[in-house]
């Protein structure tokens, strides 16, 4: 605020100013509309301000026992000004939000490691896809239509990946695998380690609803896998090649899981008995990493037939059960060892020395 204008308001708010002063008259030269701080209005609007500025240099404020009253000019001044905001647009009863809470930063942590997103190639597709269906009633400038193509779809792929992966596994454990690759949790965080959701138009009240909140991340998601394969030539096996490596580490984490845990069973087949124990605990304190994953440390110890916490192998993994399960593979390699338990387990329980 100016001096010209903080000495105006200042005389009004001190009642003894106002009282002994009949008459102040106040104008200001200084707001140009074209300055490039100003907003940029379409014509009529510009008319209007312009008018609105040139009137403001004839107010004048009189003062008279201590009330203000307004020039004639200043009151048609109000009436364009009030005409200029009827021709602006309404404001949008709407909003953009992000996921709030911790998982905001894993955009730029995880970005690195995902495969590149496809580009949408149609701007109205586009559009759809972050536009809520409680923000617009047309159904085909929301992502309404859109999401259901899209959840066919990555119901699809899911199942064809799983399929030609693991080609011995009975459909049970299909239906379970892909059921990890496609719900809205899933999803979701995909939509945000892509910033997918940030870009959406919601409703406001969406902030405090979480569980809603999964679910329309997940909604954009499969709006977007929609568009991909509706604005490329060759969109579905642009779609499929894209989330094929998206799934990937989740599947090699399967893999790796299914195949140490016959370890697992292995070497309880070879050592175990009554009164011998296998323990798994922990060997030290887990690793936080970059981008939200852990590192987990496991020892495997055997007690029994002679001997007592034996410490039998090792093994680290991003999670305990991963981190078990290659402690008892190491257990396993380490041949010389397992070999003296089981002579001592063969010995004990045929009761010869």
């Amino acid at each position: 605020m100016d001096r010209k204008r903080k000495s105006v308001f200042a005389s009004y708010h001190d009642d003894k100013a106002a009282k002994t002063r009949k008459k102040e008259t106040y104008s200001d030269h200084s707001f140009n509309i074209s300055s490039p701080q100003a907003p940029s209005p379409d014509t009529d609007l510009q008319d209007d301000i312009q008018s609105i500025c040139m009137l403001a240099d004839k107010i004048i404020v009189k003062y008279d026992n201590g009330h203000i009253k307004l020039s004639p000019e200043v009151l048609e001044a109000t009436k364009v000004f009030t005409s200029a905001l009827q021709k602006t647009p309404p404001l949008r009863k709407h909003t953009k939000l992000t996921d709030p809470g911790p998982e905001v930063p894993r955009l730029s942590r995880h970005l690195k490691s995902l495969p590149p997103l496809p580009p949408v190639r149609d701007e109205q597709l586009e559009r759809a896809v972050f536009t809520h269906p409680g923000v617009s009633k047309d159904p085909k400038t929301t992502y309404d239509r859109l999401e259901i193509l899209g959840d066919a779809y990555i119901e699809l792929f899911s199942t064809k990946l799983i399929w030609n992966r693991f080609q011995h596994m009975p459909s049970g454990r299909m239906s379970q695998i892909r059921e990890l690759l496609v719900k809205n949790e899933t999803l979701a965080e995909y939509a945000t380690q892509y910033g997918i959701d940030s870009r959406a138009s919601v409703p406001p009240e969406f902030s405090n609803q979480p569980k809603r909140w999964i679910k329309t991340r997940g909604d954009i998601f499969e709006a977007y896998v929609a568009a991909v394969i509706l604005s490329h030539p060759d969109g579905y096996a642009v779609a499929e090649s894209w989330l094929s490596e998206l799934w990937s580490p989740k599947l090699e984490a399967l893999e790796e899981s299914n195949s140490f845990s016959q370890a697992k069973e292995a070497l309880a087949r070879k050592v175990m008995g009554k009164g011998a124990k296998l323990r798994y605990i922990d060997e030290k304190e887990s690793i936080q990493h970059k981008g939200g994953t852990q590192s987990y440390f496991i020892g495997v110890y055997f007690t029994g037939w002679g001997w007592t916490d034996k410490h039998l192998g090792s093994g680290q993994g991003s999670n305990k059960t991963i981190a078990g399960n290659r402690a008892a593979q190491q257990a396993l390699e380490n041949g010389d060892l397992i070999n003296k338990i089981v002579a001592s387990k063969e010995s004990h329980m045929t009761g010869r020395p």
